[in-house]
């Protein structure tokens, strides 16, 4: 409301034609609004309050006493203020308080143009409704609705007065359309102690990927001693990307590492790399890289590649938080091209592994495919018959092994009948195999065949029936299942073994008509499987307890084996249970029991309790006979003061008593910070372990200092999740 003192007649009635002609005003009309306002909101008039209006209409208007000029998406509040009318200019004087597009800032002095968005604000504060930043400054100027740049200010997106952290700079650039910030002679401050200096840091305001100098990570190994990384960020374009990480061992060296990645609308890939020259341990030369890409050359057809290597066997031993795997002793080097359609696939494909050699166990080798040619085809639902072939033609080569060819052609056909409460799905398959292997290797047929029809009948049947659970209504389902195989025997011995294993035991294997993974050995079969599953299943229809239990039976002898022959009448007995017995907790248990000797082959048993986000408690039981396994796994995360969680995992093996593996740490979440520390201890080899130790600040809306621990964390903890997610 306007109040006017007394004046003179004359004065009194310039003046109130003045605060008129103003507030009717209309503001010129602009291109765009940017930042998702309007044109109609700056077509607006300007609309003034103050306690006291002064001036010309059609010049400059003044104002005293609780001003307030609105303009579109800018709002100014002040002690006084003068407005040129002519330049949309307004000169405010005492308790700035102005929002503009969202952001509010305070000061004792401003001018701006309202509609350019141009101007500057003296000893001003500022807060920026984007990510929630704020700071303080000796001068702001305004470049336009996206720009500003601030003089000896500072920025934290921490609320208060006093920020945990925050820095300081002599001049920062925020750039709202670019979601950019770019400071310059900076100081990072945490808890009132300087932690980084840079003379120049760009941050992002989002979560926008932006160009730019990372911060440094620290951290530390056994082999490597103390590490330093200080990466650099190229944000080429919105599809492409390239980060340059070089990186300081205390005891190694400098190594230099890169890392692009690329998407297209008919490619994409990743290729990293890294080079430590001249170790400062072995006096050699250190690299590893992985390059994988996959390129669509035209509809249907693709080509791809998955490449790998590493300079020596104890690469993933002494490097083991890179691109080399702790574990990961077989690199695949692998390039395929690929043409399918609806009916058939095609490939053609060449691939080797490059093998670093366990220093204690040794690892054989696997055969290079130089090439394979495979070929799929299949349809379903053909006047009722399902049907589908495979055929292969594969050069097997090694450098000490028996070489050779292996074509195979295995056309199946089935005939599905399934009905609500049951199904029954006979089918028919034939193997034809032929090989033809190198004649500079002495072996008594160089040419062998083997053809073998296999006949398999699956059924089951589904009842249902109204149950309830806890006291919830359910839906119990009891499911009994048989599936007879029958495969003529057929001496394989002669055979060479390219590429097959027998297949470990599992609900999903009793169901296949072949014992054996690859296509070396066809296994004969006079057996029948039998299995029983039930299920608790919600209205939803999510699955909320399942009981299984299955078992091969043998009518024959099998005598297709890679080993002796085995006169077993069933296979083990396998038993499977889950559940969830309540919101947050879970219970699982797998066994396969060998009725033959009166015990476990391979056990496992897990629950895990997560009562609510952050908290998440796991604990496994495995064993196993055959390589004399026996583990518990435990593992969580949990808040064990205020602001602070806890993060462990232990893997302890029973026969050997000790740690296979281990995880350690410790979380604190503050308002607008996390701090993290952890410690994890890896097995690389046998008998070698890698241990390393993981510091890491994280400041909200900045950036992350020091080494990072989150792949390890979400690895070994499962259902771990970030302290600061909302």
């Amino acid at each position: 409301m306007n109040r006017f003192p007394a004046f003179p007649p004359s004065q009194l009635r310039l003046r109130i034609l003045a605060a008129l002609a103003v507030m009717a005003l209309p503001a010129a009309v602009p291109a765009q609004d940017v930042k998702g306002g309007n044109a109609q909101e700056k077509e607006l008039p300007a609309t003034i309050r103050a306690e006291q209006m002064t001036g010309r209409p059609d010049r400059e208007v003044f104002l005293e006493r609780d001003v307030e000029i609105i303009r579109g998406p800018t709002t100014i509040n002040a002690d006084k203020a003068t407005y040129h009318i002519v330049e949309d200019e307004v000169e405010a004087h005492g308790n700035i308080r102005m929002r503009r597009f969202g952001d509010s800032y305070t000061g004792e002095d401003l001018r701006l143009k309202i509609e350019a968005s141009e101007g500057f604000v003296l000893k001003p504060t500022y807060h920026l409704q984007r990510n929630n930043a704020q700071g303080a400054a000796e001068r702001i100027d305004f470049e336009g609705e996206d720009r500003a740049t601030v003089y000896e200010g500072s920025y934290s997106t921490c609320e208060g007065p006093d920020p945990d952290w925050y820095l300081k700079s002599g001049k920062l650039d925020l750039d709202q359309a670019r979601e950019e910030g770019v400071a310059h002679r900076t100081l990072v401050y945490f808890k009132g102690v300087p932690i980084l200096a840079a003379p120049a840091m760009s941050f992002p305001l989002t979560d926008s990927r932006k160009s730019g100098a990372l911060p440094p990570t620290i951290g530390t190994t056994n082999r490597g001693g103390l590490e330093v990384t200080v990466p650099y960020y190229f944000n080429i374009a919105p599809n492409r990307d390239v980060t340059l990480y070089p990186k300081i061992y205390a005891r190694r060296g400098l190594q230099l590492g890169a890392e692009g990645r690329y998407l297209g609308e008919d490619y994409f890939g990743q290729t990293r790399f890294e080079y430590l020259p001249s170790d400062q341990q072995t006096k050699t030369d250190r690299y590893a890289i992985t390059s994988t890409h996959t390129q669509f050359l035209a509809p249907g057809l693709a080509w791809t590649w998955n490449l790998n290597s590493a300079s020596d066997d104890d690469y993933p031993t002494d490097f083991s938080r890179t691109i080399t795997a702790a574990k990961q002793r077989l690199l695949l080097r692998d390039t395929a091209l690929t043409y399918g359609t609806a009916l058939w696939q095609a490939s053609a494909r060449a691939s080797n592994f490059q093998v670093l050699q366990d220093p204690i166990v040794p690892i054989v080798r696997p055969y290079d495919r130089l090439p394979q040619v495979t070929f799929h085809a299949g349809k379903q639902d053909v006047n009722g018959f399902d049907w589908d072939v495979d055929s292969e033609l594969t050069r097997f080569w090694h450098p000490t092994l028996l070489r050779g060819d292996r074509f195979l052609v295995n056309p199946r056909i089935a005939y599905p009948m399934i009905q609500p409460g049951y199904f029954i799905t006979p089918k028919l398959s034939l193997h034809s195999t032929r090989y033809s292997l190198d004649s500079r290797t002495p072996v008594p047929n160089d040419n062998l065949s083997r053809t073998l029809p296999t006949l398999s009948l699956d059924s089951g049947l589904v009842f249902e029936r109204d149950a309830r659970f806890f006291g919830r209504d359910m839906i119990q389902t009891l499911e009994p299942r048989l599936f007879y195989v029958y495969t003529p025997y057929k001496d394989q011995t002669a055979f060479p073994n390219f590429d097959t294993a027998e297949a470990d035991l599992s609900f999903a294997q009793l169901f296949s008509e072949n014992r054996f993974v690859g296509n070396d050995r066809i296994s004969d079969a006079n057996q029948v499987t039998a299995a029983m599953i039930s299920r608790y299943i919600e209205p939803t229809g999510a699955e909320r307890m399942r009981f299984a239990l299955g078992q091969r039976f043998y009518f024959t002898e099998q005598r297709v084996t890679l080993g002796g022959a085995r006169n077993e009448s069933r296979s083990d007995l396998l038993l499977s249970a889950y559940g969830q017995l309540m919101q947050g907790l879970s219970v699982e248990g797998n066994v396969q029991y060998s009725q033959t000797l009166n015990s476990m082959s391979r056990a496992n048993y897990g629950v895990r309790w997560q009562p609510a986000p952050k908290r998440v408690l796991n604990l496994q039981y495995r064993r196993a006979r055959l390589n004399n396994l026996e583990q518990v796994d435990v593992s969580g995360q949990w808040p064990i003061a205020e602001r602070w969680y806890g993060v462990a995992r232990m893997n302890y093996s029973l026969p050997d008593s000790k740690v296979a593996e281990g995880l350690l740490g410790m979380e604190y979440k503050a308002d607008c910070w996390v701090f993290r520390i952890v410690g994890q201890r890896t097995p690389t080899a046998t008998g070698l372990t890698n241990t390393a130790l993981f510091f890491q600040l994280e400041l909200s809306g900045l950036t992350r200092l020091g080494s990072n621990p989150l792949e390890a964390l979400r690895a070994n903890i499962p259902g771990y999740q970030l302290v600061n997610q909302p």
